[in-house]
């Protein structure tokens, strides 16, 4: 496995190039430079896709940058088709040049772009990318997340990410292509979803082959005509009815069957291009007071995952790091994460995919409210939805958190009417997944009741929670992390409550306790498990709850409250942790016999 694979997996060609690796570099605080012409004073060699903030960058400024450049060459086999030039992510605004022509403007640091380089390239030639990344390190009126706007990290916020952190790459595509694929599931029907947008030269006559497999078996394969370069169809999956022989097909943490697919693009019978892809089948949905997964009541066993990398902060060191985290928050007993104020790499979700892990996706915040913050959120929130939608990991949608960026919520009727908002778009961008409003407290628009309480005494939160009349006595008379659970006007509805964040325990004997921050303390490994034990033991056991989502997946800079080191070595044993996560007893293998 390389260090960087392919990074688009739900839309693959072969004919594709990679440009990590070193790229010339430039600080440019005063901004003096605003073209590529200039004479820029290249100072430094960074480590693409690393930002400079990261000791694997080779840089490791962790200082105030409003204005980052980057350069590098490249050849390209010219071949009579098109040259398509990605970025993975860049925060936050940046501006891209090939040969000194202008091919993109973007704006949004959590989201893929593209730009057709074609009519840049120049025959027989070095090609040279030039990006401007601009990215105002105390601006909190674009959205953030975790990115803190002190000089030193504080509290629960963390070092700053500027310019270029996922993954830069070219492919080749003929001159009509397919541009987006999106797949949806319809379990009722035992049917898929397909939806095909090509680009590029515009024919007619154009038809898609699409075929489905599954372990080898060919499910389907259909032809459809494009209708103005636009196909959308669903494909019938045979229903063999019988709940053992349909869950083959079903895509689960338990089980997470995955349908490879193949698509071929004609024009008048010729073959332009095949791409390989892959879906499933799966549901999610709400039913009265319970999470569905796969028309089933399925319990959230869910822990909060930053994201963040020591050397790497937001980027992975490599794609087997990202597999791993996949692999640990499983092995833990856990299955899903609640990726936090973050818009996570592609390949983690396709890892999800493959390897069976819920995924609750969220919007990271900016933090000042006004019509541009808004509209930014609103911007990429969709570039977001549009970029995840085909992934089955990906379960929930949270535009919000804590009130963060609408902070008078139960005062101001123009912050209630952001949540309402980004609520009701998510919905109409993605009918098939539930929302959350506003995670934690002051709900509103929702379809799940997120809860945050870091009470770390198992028996306040049992008798918190473990309440006959819950209308009454939670939700007006108790206030978990000192707020309203739901705004006036929008009492609880029967909705799921799921105790979206808790715990947060720190333990790190290695570092002064002045130096680490959590919502409670352990000073031993026997504490820590005990304290883990007990708590889960009452969360998990708790009806009311259809979840929970344990803070946190690993420590985090000054966060020392993970069950995995930042390192991603574990705290106590994984065997401890997992029988813990699934309230189940702890088995001890017995010592091998003698001889």
């Amino acid at each position: 496995m390389s260090d960087f694979e392919y990074p688009r997996p739900q839309l693959v060609r072969s004919n594709w190039q990679c440009l990590n690796g070193p790229w010339e570099f430039a600080f440019d605080d005063e901004r003096r430079y605003s073209q590529p012409e200039q004479e820029i004073q290249w100072t430094h060699q960074i480590n693409v896709p690393f930002c400079p903030e990261s000791r694997l960058s080779g840089i490791g400024d962790e200082g105030f940058h409003n204005v980052v450049w980057y350069r590098r060459t490249f050849d390209l086999a010219l071949r009579g088709t098109r040259t398509l030039l990605h970025f993975g992510a860049v925060d936050y605004h940046s501006r891209v040049w090939v040969n000194n022509k202008l091919v993109c403007i973007h704006e949004g640091g959590h989201t893929s772009f593209c730009a057709d380089i074609t009519d840049a390239l120049i025959e027989g030639k070095a090609q040279t990318i030039v990006v401007q990344a601009e990215d105002d390190p105390q601006d909190l009126a674009k959205p953030r997340g975790k990115q803190d706007w002190l000089r030193e990290p504080h509290s629960i916020w963390y070092p700053r990410t500027t310019g270029i952190w996922q993954t830069v790459w070219l492919e080749q595509v003929p001159s009509t292509y397919i541009k987006t694929i999106r797949w949806t599931p319809y379990f009722d029907g035992f049917e898929i979803g397909c939806e095909i947008q090509a680009a590029g030269d515009r024919h007619d006559g154009l038809t898609v082959e699409v075929k489905l497999w599954h372990d080898g078996q060919l499910l389907a394969d259909d032809y459809y005509k494009l209708m103005g370069q636009e196909a959308n169809r669903k494909i019938a999956i045979s229903d063999p009815g019988i709940d053992d022989s349909r869950n083959v097909l079903l895509w689960s943490p338990e089980r997470p069957t995955l349908l490879d697919a193949e698509l071929t693009l004609r024009c008048a019978g010729t073959v332009l291009e095949t791409i390989r892809s892959y879906t499933a089948l799966r549901s999610v949905a709400i039913n009265r007071d319970r999470f569905m997964l796969n028309g089933r009541p399925y319990p959230l066993r869910l822990v909060l995952d930053q994201g963040y990398w020591p050397d790497g902060l937001m980027t992975a060191p490599n794609d087997a790091a990202l597999k791993r985290d996949v692999e640990l928050a499983k092995a833990m007993g856990f299955n899903g994460v609640r990726k936090h104020q973050k818009i996570e790499d592609p390949r983690y979700l396709y890892w999800a995919d493959k390897l069976g892990l819920l995924v609750w996706e969220e919007m990271p915040s900016a933090y000042a409210f006004s019509p541009r913050a808004m509209t930014r959120l609103l911007h990429e929130w969709g570039e977001a939805i549009a970029r995840d939608y085909s992934h089955p990991c990906v379960i929930v949608w949270v535009p919000f958190n804590e009130s963060w960026g609408v902070p008078n919520l139960t005062s101001m009727q123009a912050h209630r009417n952001a949540v309402e908002a980004l609520y009701h778009m998510t919905r109409m961008l993605d009918s098939t997944r539930p929302v959350i409003g506003n995670d934690g407290w002051e709900a509103s628009a929702t379809d799940i009741l997120g809860i945050h309480d870091y009470d770390n005494d198992p028996q306040r939160l049992k008798a918190r929670y473990e309440v006959t009349d819950p209308a009454r006595t939670l939700f007006d008379q108790r206030r978990p992390g000192g707020r309203i659970l739901t705004l006036d006007g929008f009492p609880h509805r029967g909705q799921p409550i799921v105790l979206t964040e808790f715990g947060g325990m720190a333990f790190d004997p290695k570092a002064p306790a002045h130096k680490t921050w959590g919502y409670a303390r352990a000073n031993t490994a026997e504490a820590f498990y005990k304290a883990y034990r007990e708590l889960l033991e009452v969360v998990g056991s708790t009806q009311m709850f259809s979840g929970f989502c344990y803070t946190q997946f690993a420590d985090t800079f000054q966060e020392a409250n993970g069950l995995l080191n930042a390192d991603r070595t574990p705290k106590i044993p994984l065997e401890q942790i997992s029988a813990a996560t699934q309230n189940v007893p702890l088995v001890v293998e017995p010592p091998p016999s003698p001889g």
